[in-house]
């Protein structure tokens, strides 16, 4: 907690002095789904229909080469059924690993509940050399498209409805840039627990690719990892690999390996596909999941060896796009299947819709996207 103080003191009153004369830019985007699911406990064969609303505020500051983020949001459900269902209940039960709340208490009205969120909140300063944030903030890790072992902070969710909505990781995180393709990063997070979380990461281009070196530690778990991006020749596809050795003192982890492998190429027509595979050297049951879905660890804990995942996209026009992703596990956990058809209204209005099925769950959606 003192170094993490230390840094506030330091950076909050240069970001007050720069708040003074700075720019602010600000959009309100709201997303409103309405679903048709199965229950993801097999064993009480329910289906639900309900909305989910979001409503997004960002506003960013900037003065000079310093830069201030708030992204907050407020989170509607509607739906006596389903916000009284064990399903809600778990997603009740999930926070971010944080030494504060980032969200308020849920607040039932009707049919519904709904509460408050901070996504994100962070200050910071880069030059041509050095980016430095502090605060509520996106830690990204990994080349992968469908998976990020290596990704302890912000892991991805490929399964979930929106992939990239992650729980904000609060601390500070430093970019030196040594050339125009070689850079050191380091990052000190702050857990729910109030422990640190440190990694190292180390970036550069050797020739054919982009490589990097990643170590990370915690009071429960270290991993060391690497991350490698290139193109193919002059093929026009790009060829990525991430792995990363992870020991973790939880009794259900102990250590694992995981990697991926992938490429993607942009064809003419305006298709893009994307394929990666993932191998595991631990698997564990879908009642191990679900009892270790807030552990740190939780994104790598998976049920087959061996996965394989396929994401074709199409536009049609500047208006009109698709896409579908599917993933193979080769277990009896099944196939993972995503189709999604976006329209672009203008430059406020957008809808999709869609479905995640999943051996034992199906998902329907519509989803309506205002930005303003």
């Amino acid at each position: 907690m003192e170094l993490l103080l230390q840094v506030s003191r330091v950076l909050f009153p240069l970001l007050l002095a720069s708040l003074l004369q700075a720019d602010f830019e600000y959009s309100v985007q709201n997303s409103n789904f309405t679903l048709s699911e199965d229950s993801f406990i097999p064993q009480s064969k329910k289906h639900y229909l309900y909305n989910y609303e979001r409503l997004r505020f960002r506003g960013d500051f900037t003065e000079d080469a310093f830069f201030t983020t708030l992204i907050a949001d407020g989170v509607n459900y509607y739906s006596e059924e389903y916000v009284n269902s064990l399903d809600f209940t778990v997603i009740k039960e999930q926070h971010s690993d944080t030494p504060f709340q980032t969200q308020s208490g849920f607040k039932n009205y009707a049919a519904g509940t709904a509460y408050a969120k901070l996504y994100r909140a962070y200050a910071g300063y880069e030059d041509a050399k050095n980016r430095v944030v502090f605060g509520l903030q996106n830690i990204p890790m990994g080349v992968g498209r469908i998976w990020t072992p290596t990704n302890l902070f912000n892991p991805r969710n490929t399964y979930a409805l929106e992939p990239d909505e992650t729980y904000g990781v609060f601390g500070l995180s430093y970019a030196h840039y040594i050339g125009d393709t070689e850079q050191v990063n380091i990052v000190a997070s702050q857990r729910e627990d109030y422990s640190y979380k440190y990694a190292l990461q180390y970036k550069s281009y050797f020739n054919f690719a982009d490589i990097g070196v990643d170590f990370l530690h915690s009071n429960q778990t270290t991993m060391l990892g690497y991350e490698v991006e290139g193109n193919l020749g002059k093929s026009g596809v790009e060829v990525r690999s991430e792995g990363a050795y992870i020991k973790n003192d939880e009794d259900l982890l102990g250590s694992l390996y995981q990697g991926i492998i992938g490429a993607d190429y942009a064809f003419v027509n305006s298709v893009t596909l994307t394929a990666e595979a993932l191998f595991s050297s631990k698997i564990y049951t879908q009642k191990q999941l679900f009892e270790h879905y807030n552990s740190e660890v939780a994104a790598n804990l998976v049920t087959s060896h061996f996965y394989t995942a396929f994401n074709l996209s199409y536009s049609y026009t500047i208006y009109l796009s698709a896409s579908l992703l599917y993933i193979e596990s080769f277990n009896n956990e099944g196939r993972f299947v995503s189709p999604t058809l976006t329209y672009t209204l203008n430059d406020y209005n957008s809808f999709s819709t869609g479905a995640l099925l999943q051996q034992g769950q199906e998902r329907y959606y519509l989803n309506w996207e205002l930005s303003f």
